[in-house]
């Protein structure tokens, strides 16, 4: 631009569910991001607008279907009007599309923030934190809302299950983590070992059940996904005596 700087804005948006109108959310932050610039006096030296890449992370289990461009939620109109349809896109960066054994070698950001959205241990935690903390040594803002981040990820996600105080720095939540790590480390390793035992329980309950009373209707495979590892032991102890699924389970739908 004829030697002139000039900065690049990313805006970016993590979403965990598909959402129809998220090329429509996107084109509204960027005018308003823009509006907010002007009022600061953060344009380009003639008055133009800096360009802004508009990223969605998604890291949901369906596969993305909504429009990326806010033309494409217009439908076609004849005449004169379909020529000024708006066209605002964004970029789809979907993480069921990385493994982590793809993700480890990239150096970035992105791949890390995607490295703990998939169920890590506590140990690759660690050091997944540390690296963050040397490739952000100079942005203490950025260092700031990814420790915050990190923080709320790691209370949310049941396979972590994790109380935080409030953190301001990821050295800060290395810190606090180091200091639990041995004690978290055998707490996760216990919980994964429960979850298995319920898995296995969970799935000798079925092939009993589909064994004596044929396919299990979709109410009682509901209510075995629910229950506690308790009540899979009790139903797994009552189910040579029981002579149909109501005996177990009470009235159910066929």
């Amino acid at each position: 631009m004829g030697g002139e700087w000039a900065y690049l804005y990313l805006l970016i948006e993590f979403q965990s569910t598909v959402d129809k109108y998220m090329a429509l959310r996107m084109m509204v932050y960027q005018g308003l991001l823009y509006q907010d610039l002007i009022k600061q006096g953060m344009v380009l030296s003639d008055g133009r607008l800096p360009p802004v890449l508009p990223i969605v992370l998604y890291n949901g289990s369906q596969r993305w279907t909504a429009a990326r461009d806010v033309f494409d939620l217009i439908p076609p109109v004849p005449g004169l009007v379909e020529q000024f349809k708006p066209r605002v896109k964004y970029l789809l960066v979907d993480e069921n599309d990385y493994t982590d054994g793809e993700l480890t070698p990239l150096k970035n950001l992105v791949a890390a923030i995607f490295r703990f959205e998939h169920p890590v241990d506590p140990k690759t935690i660690h050091t997944l934190i540390a690296l963050l903390e040397e490739w952000l040594v100079n942005q203490p803002g950025l260092r700031k809302m990814i420790a915050r981040w990190l923080r709320a990820t790691l209370m949310r996600k049941p396979e972590y299950r994790i109380l935080l105080p409030e953190v301001d720095d990821l050295q800060e939540l290395r810190i606090m983590l180091s200091e639990r790590l041995e004690e978290w480390a055998r707490q996760y390793k216990a919980e994964g070992e429960a979850r298995g035992e319920a898995r296995g329980e969970v799935l000798a309950l079925q092939k009993l059940l589909t064994k004596r009373f044929g396919a299990i209707p979709a109410d009682v495979l509901e209510k075995i996904s629910a229950a506690s590892i308790e009540q899979i032991d009790g139903w797994l102890y009552q189910i040579l005596d029981a002579k149909s699924l109501n005996d177990l389970f009470g009235p159910t739908t066929h």
